[in-house]
């Protein structure tokens, strides 16, 4: 038989936002993979499978998470190898701030296997529901917090800003699972060239289980660096300004309409012999 990998994700809540075809795969797998971010959303993982192996135990505190996920890569590849259909279940999407999934997708299909993705519901889906947050009111943009800090990026006052994985950011060893107040003054020093010091900013933390409470603590910019942060802590910069129209564009709009209405209402010409 030909091996197979597909990549599930299981949402962020615990057994209420696993799609019916991520339990199909999961069901129907020879082997399963598991990342999940508490203990007990492993164990309701097991109980779907008779053969789940957990990924966690390739974590070691110090170690390069670059190491860290080939080795994951590599134990899911060798399945697929012998032949058999293999479920890698991630927590949330699987896709979405989840390199492992989409490295094991690359390697079999550069190795001839099929193999493909489903979506799950993000932390990210659930901000935007939790927070109230149309990101089609006044934007959105998304940046891990470390690639925040490392590029040059352009910020705009006028739309949400996202910063996801707080806790690590400024990480470029790929070791650490917390930033020091140090490398945390860093960000905000950053962000004050854009925002008040006193613009209140929001921590948000999804819910993984029904019985959770949504973090969504607002605190002003400058204090994020004496806040507790965990690795799965979010960001959220409200806007600071109002967008200013562009009123160029907006004439030019106006005159395409005013001439796309008035070629709508022009008589039509009859030709009489």
């Amino acid at each position: 038989m030909q091996g197979s990998l597909v990549c599930v994700g299981t949402g962020m809540m615990l057994g209420g936002h696993i799609s019916p075809i991520s339990t199909s795969y999961i069901e129907q797998a020879d082997v399963v993979f598991s990342l999940m971010s508490t203990g007990i959303t492993e164990r309701w993982i097991d109980e779907m499978h008779h053969d789940v192996r957990s990924l966690q135990c390739y974590y070691q505190e110090g170690k390069n998470r670059n190491i860290t996920y080939n080795e994951m890569v590599e134990a899911i590849i060798a399945e697929v190898r012998l032949g058999k259909k293999v479920a890698c279940a991630f927590y949330g999407h699987p896709g979405v701030f989840a390199c492992v999934g989409h490295r094991a997708i690359k390697q079999a299909t550069k190795e001839n296997y099929p193999a493909h993705m489903e979506a799950g519901i993000s932390a990210e889906d659930c901000l935007y529901a939790d927070l109230n947050i149309d990101p089609g009111e006044s934007g959105c943009i998304n940046y891990e917090a470390s690639q925040f800090m490392f590029y040059k990026r352009n910020i705009d006052p006028t739309a949400h800003l996202i910063l996801w994985q707080v806790a690590l950011a400024g990480d470029k060893s790929l070791t650490k699972y917390a930033a020091s107040k140090e490398t945390l003054q860093v960000l905000v020093d950053l962000l004050t060239e854009t925002y008040p010091a006193d613009h209140q900013v929001i921590l948000y933390q999804a819910k993984v289980l029904p019985i959770d409470n949504v973090r969504a603590d607002t605190i002003a910019l400058h204090d994020l660096v004496n806040i507790e942060l965990f690795m799965h802590t979010t960001l959220v910069i409200p806007p600071s300004e109002k967008p200013q129209p562009n009123n160029d564009l907006l004439t030019r709009l106006a005159q395409i309409d005013n001439k796309e209405t008035k070629s709508k209402h022009r008589p039509k010409l009859t030709l009489v012999i």
